[in-house]
């Protein structure tokens, strides 16, 4: 029995020993899966940061080498743009140079013109002054001849009125002593009349007084009885009355009261108003005042209006006059042409039959043109002229570049007279170098232009073929990464540090049963183009 007993205890304590190594079996492979975990997140956490790290610094390489290559392509065009900068400041000064120039000479004969008009105006106010003070003179003679005869009459009359009023003087005194004597009898004789008047009235009123006193003495007394009886029925009947006087007498205090401080302010009001009249008193007489000053200045605008007015009719009636002189010149020029266009002919048929190894002049004024040619030439320089600028217009001719003893020589050879006919023929043509001069300066301005446009042109065409190549080195495709790219093409070694290099491959010995869970298959390993390196495991 004690066996039974025992086997019974211990086989439920050998089920707990079992159960106690299972739960330490199962916590150890807990903690050691924790740890494997933890290792692994440690790993891909110090990958990451290598990836991180050798990312920035291919960056920062990427972009220094940009950068030096965007400084060279922009040094080379701040160069190009200030030699074009310079090349058209100095035409520039050279045309301002010339209007300079010419603006200098028209000022030197405006103060020319300007000295000789003050000298003539000087004269003529001199000779002004001496007819004034001729003038002044006779005037002042007249003056003092003038003023005697005055005075002598104004003496006779001041005599005349002195004898006048010593008479009416004397006359006046008589008058006057007279009028008193009359004054003091009248005096006397009211002063007894009234006194004589007031006695007689005086003794009637105390006469008339006594009698009304005793009469009124009765009616006195029984008036004063029925004012008593009257009173004290009045005092009884009116004793709330009473009250209420004394309570509207209180509110009468206080309604004054309201009444005075509504009088001050009432007062007030009214200086305010008055002050306020006196301001709008001002404002009127100010605005008053600005009207007429309104009123004179559009009189005077309207005057000058008028003077402008007659200046512009002035104007007009010169221009109308200056523009018959146009015409009528163009007319004489248009005959002019006309004769010249009659004598190209048959200078035409004589450079026909010239001999072929006489030499002909180049230049474009010495051929002869047909009359259809010359007409056309003459529509084209109308033509032009509406297009020219305001430079142009100040100045159409460019300045010779020939020396002045060169330009003596020339035109020494220009003067001689000519002996051979073709030179004869040359002489209806010079009125042309002008206008070949001119030609000559569009036709190079043209070329000028050609040559901006070609260079223009080839500076885009480079900045487009710049462009393009930066769009295929920031942009990562199949295209991109099938060409050779000199930008996405970065050795390793020269990207990565030695030590981060050294700690990579450490980790990769102590690991080399683990694997990076975004690394690439095998067959899909190719280098990163934005870090330079491939797929790590």
């Amino acid at each position: 029995m004690s066996e039974k007993r025992h086997s019974r205890v211990a086989a439920p304590m050998a089920a707990e020993d079992g159960l106690l190594l299972l739960q330490s079996q199962a916590l150890a492979e807990e903690e050691e899966a924790k740890t494997k975990g933890e290792m692994l997140t440690r790993f891909l956490k110090d990958k990451l940061a290598k990836e991180e790290r050798s990312s920035t610094l291919n960056l920062h390489k990427l972009r220094t080498q940009w950068r030096t290559v965007l400084r060279e392509v922009k040094d080379k065009e701040l160069r190009q743009d200030i030699e074009i900068l310079s090349q058209t400041f100095a035409r520039v000064m050279d045309c301002k140079d010339s209007v300079i120039e010419s603006l200098a000479t028209d000022l030197e004969e405006a103060e020319e013109q300007h000295a000789q008009a003050l000298r003539s105006h000087l004269y003529n106010i001199d000779r002004l002054l001496q007819l004034q003070h001729c003038r002044l003179t006779c005037l002042e003679e007249g003056y003092g001849a003038q003023l005697e005869a005055l005075k002598m009459e104004l003496e006779a009359e001041r005599r005349t009125i002195l004898e006048q009023h010593e008479q009416e003087s004397c006359y006046l005194r008589d008058v006057a002593l007279a009028t008193e004597q009359n004054y003091a009898k009248n005096n006397h004789e009211a002063t007894l009349n009234f006194q004589s008047a007031r006695d007689d009235i005086k003794y009637k009123s105390q006469q008339e007084k006594q009698y009304s006193r005793l009469q009124l003495g009765g009616k006195v007394e029984v008036l004063w009885e029925q004012f008593q009886r009257a009173m004290q029925s009045y005092t009884e009947a009116t004793e709330h009355q009473k009250i209420a006087f004394e309570a509207l007498k209180q509110k009468d205090k206080k309604s004054s009261r309201e009444i005075e401080m509504q009088a001050k302010k009432l007062q007030k009001l009214q200086d305010l108003v008055t002050a306020a009249k006196g301001q709008i008193a001002a404002h009127l007489r100010e605005s008053e005042k600005q009207n007429r000053r309104a009123r004179e200045e559009k009189e005077s605008v309207l005057r000058q209006l008028q003077e402008l007015k007659n200046e512009m009719k002035q104007a007009r009636a010169t221009a109308h006059g200056s523009l018959a002189r146009l015409t009528t010149q163009s007319s004489t020029a248009l005959k002019a042409l006309a004769r010249v266009v009659e004598k190209v002919r048959p200078a035409a048929h004589g450079q026909g039959k010239h001999q072929r190894g006489a030499a002909v002049p180049s230049h474009p004024a010495l051929t002869c043109t047909p009359p259809s040619q010359a007409q056309r030439i003459l529509r084209l320089a109308e033509m032009c002229r509406r297009l020219e600028t305001e430079e142009e217009k100040v100045l159409p001719f460019y300045p010779s570049s020939l020396a002045e003893g060169d330009q003596r020589e020339a035109q020494q050879v220009l003067e001689e007279t000519p002996t051979e006919p073709l030179a004869q023929a040359m002489q209806d043509y010079v009125g042309l170098e002008r206008f070949w001069q001119r030609f000559n300066k569009v036709k190079l301005e043209e070329q000028a232009l050609e040559r901006e446009r070609a260079a223009l042109s080839q500076r885009n065409q480079h900045l487009r073929e710049l462009l393009r190549q930066y769009l295929a080195g920031i942009s990562v495709s199949r295209e991109v990464l099938s060409e050779p790219n000199a930008v996405l093409t970065i050795e390793r070694k020269n990207c990565i540090p030695a030590d981060l290099r050294r700690a990579e491959g450490g980790h990769a010995q102590g690991h080399q049963g683990t694997k990076h869970p975004d690394s690439l298959s095998e067959g899909d390993a190719h280098p990163d183009p934005i870090h330079g390196s491939t797929g790590t495991s």
